[in-house]
């Protein structure tokens, strides 16, 4: 996908991209339960940023993307699981990447707050 100069649209697009080819590699494991749950979690956050930018109202925007400092929050959780779980693999950069997110998305969110 090319770069649409929105840096959270950009930032969620390329960590869904890492999280399925981690997923994969979670598969070629044989952890098929953690990896469904993070494949989910994982894409889910940068298909509620991208809904959030076709909201409906200021209200609506900040609601979608609430729900995706949710599903980023799950991640993080399923993350740190493979990181603390014997025999699971894991990527650092992955859980670096998540954090920025976050960041970005309370950032966003609380500076849509302001304006309401």
């Amino acid at each position: 996908m090319k770069e649409t100069g929105n840096p959270i649209i950009d930032l969620s697009f390329k960590f869904s991209l890492d999280i399925i080819s981690f997923v994969q590699l979670l598969e070629d494991n044989r952890k098929f339960v953690i990896a469904n749950q993070l494949l989910k979690s994982g894409t889910s956050i940068g298909a509620n940023v991208k809904e959030a930018q076709n909201g409906e109202s200021r209200a609506d925007f900040i609601h979608k993307l609430k729900i995706a400092a949710k599903e980023a929050d799950e991640t993080e959780y399923w993350l740190l699981l493979c990181k603390h779980s014997k025999n699971y693999p894991f990527e650092i950069k992955l859980l670096e990447d998540i954090k920025v997110l976050q960041k970005v998305l309370n950032k966003i969110i609380g500076t849509s707050k302001k304006a309401l």
